[in-house]
């Protein structure tokens, strides 16, 4: 499976891609976006399984890229690993039709806890 990581952070990337191996999700093909519009760009041309993302990055917020993606009809499993986590964010990343949304920081359990239904 194919697992897109979207941060501004380099920091937070390596960070994600190690708690995703910890969590016994290294095997996967794992690609990284540094900003909104990467993520989006690579979401299309990657077609991976999941998207995960940060909330707020240049160029386009996690949310407009999720947008994004659900107005061209791409149903891929999308979620956000952010700092920031207020009702109204959470109310939005739902109705938009995020997977999840973890809170930073975060531990191997909770990715295992996650992305095991999503990605067996």
């Amino acid at each position: 499976m194919k697992i897109l990581i979207a941060d501004d952070s380099r920091v937070m990337r390596q960070i994600v891609v190690r708690t995703l191996r910890q969590a016994g999700f290294g095997d996967h093909d794992l690609i990284e976006a540094a900003d909104g519009q990467e993520a989006l760009d690579k979401a299309v041309a990657e077609n991976p399984d999941l998207v995960i993302s940060d909330w707020n990055m240049p160029h386009l917020t996690g949310i407009e890229v999720l947008r994004n993606l659900r107005a061209a009809g791409n149903n891929v499993k999308f979620g956000f690993v952010t700092s920031e986590c207020t009702p109204e964010m959470k109310s939005a990343a739902e109705g938009a039709g995020a997977a999840f949304f973890i809170v930073k920081p975060f531990t191997a359990e909770r990715f295992d806890e996650v992305f095991a239904p999503i990605l067996g």
